[in-house]
């Protein structure tokens, strides 16, 4: 007797199954480090890539510090070296909301101040532990709220969730694709610009050596060494 043939999932099924290990991961970043307190401090920027209209939620938790104060900038990587904002003496659990204005790295930037004079061994133990919590694209949209306010149910919710990052996936095929054409238009030119180079080589040798023959020949006349 024959067995029943096995079923090897298809294209759907794959496709859905990798959507589902997309929303499980997710595209937010969290990290906590004890920022050390200077009076001229220099700006500690954690780093995230973020494309284009794309709406970032940064959530601080400063943790208590006496004769602190930290200072936040959200910054990104373009050549305009955009700031989408900047607040003084944040404390607590901060949250803050930007949209991108090009592609590139968004970076959240601590400086912690020292406001007072204290003695060398103090200042070496002021610090503040910053946790912060990063959220890119579909992942800084609040469902719960959306669900509330349209009245969805569970499921729904879950779609728009889907949907929310499958915009995101075909963004960031078509922002690959992009770049795949502008890699393939600069190899093609850098190719274009080498065989150009090479045939002006092969010319100006040649050139050159026209140029040695008629001057040995010239030459050799002079001195009556050839008619």
């Amino acid at each position: 007797m024959f067995g029943r043939p096995r079923r090897f999932p298809g294209p759907f099924t794959s496709f859905l199954f990798y959507l589902i290990l997309v929303l499980s991961v997710g595209q937010s970043n969290a990290i906590k480090f004890h920022l050390q307190s200077y009076k001229y401090p220099a700006s500690k920027c954690i780093w995230n890539p973020a494309h284009a209209n794309t709406l970032v939620i940064v959530t601080a938790n400063v943790g208590p510090g006496n004769g602190q104060r930290i200072d936040v900038e959200i910054v990104d990587s373009s050549p305009q070296k955009n700031v989408y904002l900047s607040k003084r003496d944040i404390g607590g659990e901060t949250r803050l909301a930007i949209t991108t204005h090009s592609e590139g790295e968004v970076g959240v930037c601590f400086k912690n101040y020292m406001a007072g004079n204290f003695p060398a061994e103090q200042a070496a133990k002021m610090a503040r532990i910053v946790d912060l919590d990063v959220d890119i694209g579909a992942d800084a949209v609040d469902y719960n709220a959306i669900a509330n306010q349209e009245s969805l149910s569970g499921l729904e919710t879950e779609m728009r969730k889907l949907e929310g990052i499958v915009k995101e996936i075909v963004d960031e095929m078509a922002y690959l694709k992009k770049r795949e054409e502008r890699f393939t238009d600069t190899n093609v030119s850098t190719n274009q610009r080498v065989q150009n180079f090479a045939w002006f080589t092969i010319l100006s040798l040649c050139g050159l050596g026209a140029w040695q023959i008629l001057h040995l020949r010239s030459f050799f006349k002079r001195k009556y060494l050839i008619d």
